[in-house]
């Protein structure tokens, strides 16, 4: 016997019932219905041509009723002698009507296949080919009018691409005040809705562009790594966690309202090997998101290593990438990135030297040129550009170099004279990768800070921009709100914004008026009356002042004469001046109280009886050896008196 299939089973017998009613609701087991979107969609365009031919039909039989109406009026009111006339006027409406319909008909043909929506509005009284055309749209513009069209913005469009200039955002500035130390970090989220600042003066400030009004003020200040410089700062590519590195050897993670999310662990500095550590054990130099990997950055330090991290795991490092020098020594890394995919690490080191590691190969760099910049100065950042081909470096010797990924033997082109007394001073590719930007450095009233944009293709340098009387040490392109942002050495960070090129940011803050002090914290310049100054709350004043001093003799207490101050070690339970605590009192007045009021040879002989009766100490050891005291009669006064002289009692 054959068993039945699926479906014939499912035809056969139907839903089950009792199963139905197991799970709580009656269409169990029933088959899904099926929709066809492009029948439905055909069958609406249809009924909606439909609706349309209907209603203009209507439309027009309603103007020809109207208009013979008012034929017929005319020819009653005209005299019979015009009647050649009407006729005249009766054919010409007859043709117009003619034509009319023909009209009609065909703008219903032309309806049925370009007519397509709801009815058109009642209102219009236009001809039937003006309704058509204002249903549908106007028509498209002859071809030789689109060639021109297009002639015309490829001639913009090249005029833009041969000047990219005019894309820089530089005809408005604000100003958001840091502090009085120099801002050297800065991070904007990807929305581009808030700006992080950090700087020398060890604090994190957060300004969100939407909430800020024409006062420019931070909603909010903090310390996250107390009495550290904070040198860098960015927004993980989510947006939701901004990491934070300082000079301390831990890096720190934080949330968008500054909340801490994670701390990296320190390593064991007594370890020789840096890649069995935990973490860092020197101080740190900057530090990057991973641009694809949600949670992972990478961390450069003075313990002559790059460390990648997790955030769901902070006691312990990810990766360690280990510069070396041409002969294998240690080499201390300034800064370091990731490339646009992810894929690649490179660093920045003392020696001049760059290296770039494949993430997943840690030991060998894959791209290795040890001359990059001057040897012994701190190559300040290392950027990538948009399209993932070209690197570009800012070094401490004052230059500017751009490197190719795929040709690493040689830079491409190198710019001089630019100034930077900043490990931290930063460059950055424009959103559409045609221009690099970078900052100057200057000594304090020695000119101005610049903003150099240089030509990728060219390496020309462009334009410039003067910011302030102090140092431009960072500088951020956005690429979502066409805005750039720079941090200077006197605690300021500019945001310059174009309103017809920019986006959002400055712009949402800049129009808003800067809100009024409430009134309860203004103050007035009001008189302040007591109420017990007024005369009627006076106490009467004495006339005189003889009987209340005489009261006062008699009180015990007002009349008690102050006791002078302890000169000496302290009496009566008051502390002296040598001390103010217990024990100093104590010592002061008992142990080393030596003074004895009563007879000292009464004191000394109190205990002769007690020792001559009960010897302890010096009797015992020598009782066998001791010789027996012999001691001299004393005579009395009378018998002295006897034995004398006479010569004597007779002198006397």
């Amino acid at each position: 016997m054959e068993r039945p299939g699926p479906s014939e089973g499912s035809e056969a017998s139907g839903p089950d019932p009792q199963l139905a009613i197991t799970m709580g609701f009656t269409g169990f087991g029933k088959k899904a219905r099926t929709f066809d979107l492009e029948a439905m969609f055909e069958q609406t365009r249809r009924t909606a041509v439909e609706r349309s031919r209907k209603t203009l039909e209507a439309r027009e039989k309603e103007e020809e009723m109207n208009k013979e109406k008012e034929l017929r009026r005319q020819n009653e009111d005209i005299e019979p002698t015009s009647s050649g006339s009407n006729v005249v006027r009766n054919s010409s409406k007859s043709s117009s009507s003619d034509t009319s319909s023909s009209e009609s008909e065909e703008s219903s043909d032309s309806s049925d296949e370009e007519l397509i929506g709801p009815p058109v509005p009642p209102t219009m009284a236009e001809e039937p080919g003006d309704r058509m055309e204002e249903a549908i749209g106007r028509l498209p513009p002859p071809l030789h009018e689109e060639e021109e069209d297009s002639d015309d913005d490829d001639d913009g469009a090249s005029e833009e691409e041969e000047n990219p200039v005019q894309k820089i955002p530089d005809s408005h500035e604000i100003t958001l005040k840091h502090g009085t130390k120099t801002v050297s970090a800065l991070g904007l989220d990807p929305s581009g809705a808030r700006l992080v600042t950090g700087g020398y003066d060890y604090d994190v400030k957060f300004w969100d562009f939407a909430g800020m009004d024409a006062s420019f003020k931070a909603f909010r200040s903090l310390q996250p790594c107390e009495c550290h410089q904070i040198k860098s700062l960015q927004y993980s590519n989510t947006g939701d966690m901004i990491l934070v590195v300082s000079g301390s050897s831990q890096a720190k993670v934080i949330d968008r309202d500054g909340f801490e999310v994670m701390e990296c662990i320190k390593g064991d500095q007594y370890i020789v090997d840096m890649a069995n550590t935990k973490g860092h054990t020197a101080m740190l130099h900057t530090g990057s998101w991973h641009p694809k990997i949600k949670g992972e950055f990478m961390t450069c330090s003075n313990d002559a290593t790059v460390r990648t991290w997790e955030v769901e795991n902070p006691k312990k490092q990810k990766s360690v990438f280990k510069p070396r020098t041409m002969q294998g020594k240690k080499v201390i890394p300034t800064t370091c990135t990731y490339s646009r995919d992810g894929n690649l690490i490179a660093a920045a080191c003392q020696n001049g030297s760059i290296q770039i590691w494949d993430r997943n190969l840690t030991v060998h760099p894959k791209f290795h040129y040890k001359q990059a910049h001057d040897p012994g100065t701190d190559t300040s950042c290392v950027a990538f550009s948009y399209d993932g081909s070209v690197l570009a470096s800012r070094g401490g010797d004052d230059t500017l170099k751009l490197w190719d990924i795929r040709q690493f033997n040689k830079p491409l082109f190198s710019a001089s004279g630019l100034p930077t007394m900043f490990p931290m001073t930063d460059c950055c590719f424009s959103p559409d990768d045609k221009l690099i930007v970078t900052g100057t450095s200057v000594q304090r009233g020695c000119g101005s800070g610049k903003l150099v944009f240089f030509e990728r293709r060219t390496f020309q340098r462009v334009y410039e921009i003067d910011i302030t009387d102090a140092s431009v040490v960072r500088c951020l392109w956005h690429p979502k709100l066409n805005q750039i942002m720079v941090g200077t050495g006197n605690g300021l960070a500019k945001v310059y914004y174009d309103p017809n090129k920019s986006q959002r940011g400055a712009k949402l803050c800049v129009v808003k008026t800067q809100r009024k002090a409430k009134q309860a914290e203004t103050l007035t310049q009001d008189y302040i009356i007591t109420p017990h100054a007024l005369p009627m709350f006076r106490e009467p004043r004495q006339r005189s002042t003889r009987k209340q001093l005489e009261k006062d003799r008699l009180d015990p207490l007002k009349s008690h004469k102050p006791e002078p101050p302890v000169a000496g070690p302290g009496r009566g339970g008051r502390v002296g001046t040598h001390g103010g605590t217990l024990s100093s009192y104590i010592v002061k007045n008992i142990a080393l109280d030596k003074t004895d009021d009563s007879n000292p040879r009464e004191a000394i002989l109190r205990h002769a009886k007690a020792a001559e009766d009960n010897p302890y100490w010096v009797s015992p050891a020598y009782s066998k050896t001791q010789p027996k005291a012999m001691f001299a009669q004393v005579e009395s006064d009378d018998e002295e008196a006897k034995n004398e002289p006479e010569w004597k009692k007779r002198k006397i």
